[in-house]
């Protein structure tokens, strides 16, 4: 994991970030849906094929999760990764075995006029399997410090 070390003037509308990849286990989608997210489709793989998924399917919220680790390593903002509102989609379902990589790109900064001290940037995350397919798809607003004076 890199040390956080990018500041709001680090960064470039267009700059992207990617990280390394993460594989998603069959035992791993049904723990987390266990805890978190009980459904069938999560947890059985025979009940999962009866359902819209047609198989095992990790929740989303275990490809958010996925997705947040990927974050934090690869996007190493000072003051850490402090999310103000946005949008997910999951545009298909992460099977076991998929090796997930996630690219943020940098949409949008705007330094705060009220706190010199900080700013805001927008950012558009995808996460894709292996055949490049996407799984999520995230555009949030991010809390960016500014370089002390």
């Amino acid at each position: 994991m890199t040390a956080p070390s990018l500041w709001l003037e680090d960064l470039h509308v267009g700059q992207t970030f990617v990280s390394a990849p993460v594989t998603i286990t069959t035992e791993a989608i049904k723990a987390f849906a266990a805890e978190f997210d009980p459904q069938p489709f999560h947890l059985d793989e025979d009940a999962a094929r009866e359902t819209l998924f047609e198989g095992l399917a990790a929740s989303g919220w275990h490809t958010a999760a996925l997705t947040m680790r990927m974050m934090v390593q690869c996007f190493p903002l000072v003051g850490g990764l402090v999310g103000a509102g946005g949008e997910t989609t999951w545009p298909r379902p992460t099977r076991p075995g998929d090796a997930l990589t996630l690219t943020v790109e940098v949409l949008e900064i705007l330094p705060s006029r009220s706190r010199p001290n900080r700013g805001m940037i927008r950012t558009r995350s995808t996460t894709r399997n292996q055949h490049g397919e996407a799984v999520q798809i995230s555009t949030v607003r991010i809390v960016a410090w500014r370089r002390p004076a």
